[in-house]
């Protein structure tokens, strides 16, 4: 079904374009734009309703700590892990700034679907499953940054064997490049102690919000992680940084500024499949310029764009014009997100793996 979905994904951005927007019909959590509603893609309760929603809990984080693996009386012990994380994405982003962008997605998808465990980094699951979140419509050939996990894992394995969990190293490896990417002005106080699922499934990835979602439809989607509608606005500023499909916005450039609109219909060249960076003014810098294209209507998707309304322009407003405010909100919320759903050694299907896109067995 999701390779289904994905193969029709571009058809779909196609079908939608600016003729079709009024009376679009939105699915899978708002990464489906279609000009009429499909009973096949928007099937068991997909299509875009705008319900009242309510937060669920605030995420507790319980098992998990501040300088984790540097209690040397712990199983646990290894001092060096969240520092070879470190080198490992400092290293990375240095040699390609958008690795860093692609560290903050992965943590955030992972987190999203089955909570911080590392599901989204599986190929194949405890019940054989290969049909995991990687081959889900929002992460199917766009997430980037398996080989930095992958490279810190090998060196935590040789230095402190099956201590270090894959779902602790992406988290690091999120604060690490948000750290990098914000010339050092963001310091995330991430947390260690998540232990790794055992599963993961490419239609779960669902619960994950779209680039065609509205304010309602965004809210209702962290509400359910129990995340606030600030932390959505706050969390939502990652997006001045990475690139983006020219699918996901070319039917919004009526939408957009004059001069940005055209300068990206030549970028995208009617290329659905093209990539463009998201802030194109400080692409590769972690800061809160978003929040000024938002306000200057020179932001990509539908998503970006609704945050400029009543509801959540004070946010906005704040963000863009307060110094450090956006920064010590964004330090405070990928804390928080990292919360999300945590497995703890007692937690049946829970595991350090040995292999980070592999159960062990």
């Amino acid at each position: 079904m999701a390779t289904k979905l994905a193969a029709l994904v571009v058809l779909a951005a196609f079908l939608a374009g600016p003729a079709a927007c009024e009376g679009a019909s939105i699915c899978f959590n708002g990464w489906l734009r279609l000009p009429t509603y499909n009973p096949w893609l928007c099937s068991r309760g997909s299509r875009t309703r705008s319900l009242p929603w309510q937060r669920g809990r605030s995420p507790s984080g319980l098992g998990l700590g501040h300088g984790y693996y540097d209690n040397r009386w712990s199983r646990s012990y290894c001092p060096r892990a969240e520092g070879i994380v470190r080198g490992a994405v400092r290293d990375a982003v240095a040699a390609y700034p958008g690795i860093g962008a692609g560290l903050i997605r992965l943590f955030f998808h992972d987190c999203f679907v089955r909570g911080c465990d590392a599901s989204v980094l599986l190929t194949t699951t405890n019940s054989n499953n290969s049909d995991t979140e990687r081959e889900g419509l929002p992460n199917k050939n766009s997430l980037r940054g398996f080989e930095v996990i992958d490279a810190a894992k090998a060196a935590i394995e040789a230095a402190c064997p099956g201590k270090v969990s894959c779902a602790d190293i992406v988290a690091f490896a999120a604060r690490d490049a948000s750290y990098f990417l914000s010339n050092r002005r963001i310091n995330i106080r991430m947390p260690g102690g998540r232990y790794d699922g055992r599963e993961s499934f490419a239609n779960e990835t669902d619960q994950l919000p779209g680039p065609f979602s509205n304010v309602t439809e965004l809210q209702a989607s962290f509400a359910a992680k129990g995340l606030t509608s600030d932390e959505m606005v706050t969390l939502s500023g990652a997006h001045t940084i990475g690139r983006a499909r020219c699918m996901f916005f070319s039917s919004r450039f009526s939408e957009m500024d004059p001069a940005f609109a055209a300068k990206l219909r030549t970028q995208c060249n009617g290329n659905d499949d093209t990539n463009v960076n998201q802030d194109d003014v400080t692409p590769y810098v972690l800061d809160k310029q978003y929040y000024e294209n938002v306000i200057d209507r020179k932001v990509l998707f539908t998503s970006d764009a609704v945050l400029n309304l009543t509801e959540t322009m004070t946010q906005v407003r704040e963000n863009a014009n307060r110094a450090g405010a956006w920064e010590r909100k964004f330090e405070r919320a990928m804390e928080n997100m990292g919360k999300i759903g945590i497995k703890n050694r007692a937690d049946q299907g829970a595991e350090i793996r040995k292999v980070c896109s592999r159960v062990n067995n």
